[in-house]
C-alpha cells in the first residue's frame, strides 16, 4: 500500500523532475546519435544523476549541520525555490530556458556526449531536485520513512530513464500542445507543495 509519505514525496520529485519536459529536450540534443547511442546517452545520464541525488539525500543533513544552517531555514530557503520552479513552469520560462542550453550544446561539434552536461546536471540532478530530495529526506522519520522516499526517488528516475529512451516516439504521440498543458498543471500543483514547505519553516522558525 502507497504511504502518504511516498506519494508526497513522488509527486514533489516527479514535478521537479519534470520527466515530460526533459523528454523533448533530450530528443533535439540526441538528434543526430543512433538509437543505441541515445539510450546509452540517457541511462548514463539518470545513473549520475541518481548518484547525485542519493549523496545529498544520505549526507545533506550533515552539510547543514556543517553550514550552521538551521532546517526550518532550509525549508524555508527550498520552498522558495521550488516555488520560482513552479512559477517557471505555469510560465514556460523553464522550457525556454532548457531549450536555450540545449541550443547551445547542440552548437558546440565537439560535444558528443550529454549524459553529464546537460542532462545528469543541471537538467535532472539541478537545485530544485537536490532540494527537495533534501526537504523530503529531513521530512522522513525514521528508516523506514527514509527508505519510502528513496524509493519515490527510485521511482521517478525510471519513469525518467524511460521517458529519454522514448523521447523520440513521445514527442511524436504527445505534441507540444499537450505538453505544455502537462507542465503547467505540474507547475501549480509544485506552487503548492512549494508554500507548504515555506508554511512549515516559518511555523518551525517561530514556533507557532
Amino acid at each position: 500500500m502507497l504511504t502518504e509519505l511516498f506519494i508526497s514525496a513522488f509527486i514533489t520529485l516527479f514535478v521537479v523532475i519534470d520527466p515530460p519536459g526533459c523528454a523533448p529536450i533530450y530528443a533535439g540534443l540526441t538528434k543526430g546519435a543512433t538509437r543505441q547511442q541515445a539510450r546509452s546517452m540517457a541511462l548514463r545520464a539518470t545513473f549520475i544523476a541518481a548518484i547525485i541525488l542519493l549523496i545529498f539525500a544520505l549526507f545533506g543533513q550533515e552539510l547543514l549541520g556543517a553550514l550552521h544552517i538551521e532546517l526550518n531555514s532550509f525549508r524555508i530557503a527550498g520552498g522558495l525555490m521550488l516555488f520560482f520552479i513552479a512559477f517557471d513552469m505555469v510560465f514556460e520560462k523553464r522550457t525556454q530556458r532548457r531549450e536555450e542550453r540545449a541550443e547551445k550544446v547542440a552548437a558546440t561539434p565537439e560535444i558528443e556526449d550529454v549524459s553529464v552536461f546537460p542532462m545528469a546536471m543541471p537538467m535532472l540532478a539541478g537545485p530544485g531536485a537536490i532540494a527537495a530530495v533534501m526537504l523530503l529526506m529531513n521530512e522522513a522519520d525514521g528508516l523506514a520513512q527514509s527508505l519510502e522516499v528513496l524509493a519515490a526517488l527510485a521511482a521517478v528516475l525510471v519513469i525518467t530513464a524511460a521517458a529519454l529512451v522514448a523521447a523520440g516516439p513521445l514527442i511524436r504521440l504527445l505534441g507540444d500542445k499537450v505538453e505544455a498543458v502537462i507542465t503547467r498543471l505540474l507547475g501549480v500543483l509544485l506552487a503548492a507543495l512549494a508554500a507548504q514547505y515555506v508554511i512549515d519553516g516559518l511555523k518551525g522558525s517561530f514556533g507557532i
